[in-house]
């Protein structure tokens, strides 16, 4: 259940570093500003909202735009590969990630149960492999790979999670141009609204599949009701790290054009709406004194502030987490739903 952050001690070395890096300027961190959409090159765009980091106060400010041709939704201007590597070496642990537990990770696998038992399966950011681990009591022949940009992916082979492991992304020629057209299934669970280029990494995606094989997505809806009503404080609009949300019809768009047939959509509905909208605003009332960005440590009194106030205002994290709960199954069914799934079956001839 997400709650307001205690304040973690930061090195010395860590500040300093941090603080090294910021005083060239955060003006390199942000590329040009796009004047048309990304994803359909229309030049209708509508600025979403400018807001700070919600979460941990980092420096700078991030403007979410949508297109409104399209309804494609994305940062502008967006990070360069500098300004998100800053971003991602510095950040902070925080309650605003939303874990998906095992029984969401087992439903996620049964979906896949009618188009029988894979041979070889690929899940792309798996990170620990909890979603190969979980489909497995479907899948118990599979053999489960895993592609992730951190080492973590070696420790879930290492612990049996995983049959082969690989550090790296879609777009890494080093990694992918091995994997080419060897698995019957590629799984991008919550991933493409991470990537700089989501429409590479969907191609990409696409060319590791056999013929024929099925390619398993899902992502935040940006289409739903809740991304206007909560703005800034909805969780698959947090800044820096989202990057492009893709409507559904989009990207179904986008998978038949690469000669894709569209197997199955679901919308799908993660109760956490109104808590993490809760939790983010309270962490920017009550923001962490204690972060490699900021230049002096916070004092004893002020730990202890933080910590009384923190836990005086838990109780609306509680109430706002029952009601995102109570209500989820009512709104899986309306257009506050906030996830969608997609399943497609890749050609079996190349197009020509």
């Amino acid at each position: 259940m997400p709650s307001t952050p205690s304040a973690p001690h930061v090195g010395a070395r860590r500040r300093a570093a941090c603080l090294a890096e910021l005083a060239h300027g955060t003006e390199r961190f942000h590329g040009p500003r796009r004047e048309d959409c990304p994803w359909c090159g229309s030049r209708d765009l509508r600025t979403r909202f400018t807001a700070s980091d919600p979460l941990q106060g980092r420096p700078g400010t991030f403007t979410v735009d949508r297109c409104e041709t399209c309804a494609h939704v994305f940062q502008n201007p967006r990070l360069t590969p500098e300004g998100m590597a800053f971003h991602f070496r510095y950040a902070q642990p925080g309650p605003a990630r939303v874990r998906r537990t095992r029984r969401r990770l087992r439903a996620t696998a049964r979906v896949m149960l009618p188009y029988g038992e894979p041979e070889g399966w690929l899940d792309v950011g798996t990170g620990n492999a909890d979603f190969p681990a979980a489909a497995r009591a479907f899948f118990p022949y599979t053999a489960f790979d895993g592609l992730d940009p951190s080492p973590r992916v070696l420790k879930a082979a290492e612990a049996e999670r995983l049959d082969e492991a690989y550090v790296g992304r879609l777009t890494t020629p080093a990694v992918t141009g091995r994997l080419r057209a060897r698995y019957d299934v590629v799984s991008l669970l919550h991933q493409l609204h991470r990537s700089p280029d989501p429409r590479a990494d969907l191609h990409a995606a696409l060319g590791l599949l056999r013929p024929g094989g099925r390619i398993l997505i899902e992502l935040p809806d940006p289409t739903s009701l809740f991304a206007p009503f909560l703005g800034r404080w909805w969780l698959p609009h947090t800044q820096p790290r989202h990057l492009h949300l893709i409507p559904p019809a989009n990207l179904r768009a986008e998978l038949e054009r690469h000669g894709c047939r569209i197997l199955r959509t679901d919308r799908l509905h993660a109760p956490y709406d109104l808590s993490v909208a809760t939790t983010l605003l309270l962490a920017h009332l009550l923001p962490c004194p204690d972060a490699p960005w900021r230049p002096l440590p916070p004092t004893e009194a002020q730990r202890a502030l933080r910590a009384a106030l923190s836990a005086a205002t838990a109780p609306l994290t509680v109430a706002a987490a029952a009601a995102d709960h109570a209500l989820a199954p009512l709104l899986r069914h309306t257009g506050f739903s906030n996830t969608y799934r997609v399943i497609a079956q890749a050609p079996y001839r190349p197009r020509t």
